[in-house]
């Protein structure tokens, strides 16, 4: 795994945690549910990364 990919993820989990909170705050429904989908990619690309690596080492 890359460290350009291990960025990418986790700045999409972040973006995910900030677009829930904006639409929490704005009582949006569709923002929080942006926000929540990409947190959750996020998370489980990271992990499915993590795992890879495991496996390689």
């Amino acid at each position: 795994m890359s460290i350009g990919q291990t960025i990418k993820h986790k700045t999409q989990a972040f973006k995910g945690r900030v677009t829930e909170r904006i639409g929490r705050t704005t009582r949006n429904r569709r923002l929080q549910r942006e926000g929540r989908t990409d947190q959750i990619s996020g998370n489980l690309k990271q992990s499915g990364d993590k795992a890879k690596d495991a496996f390689r080492h």
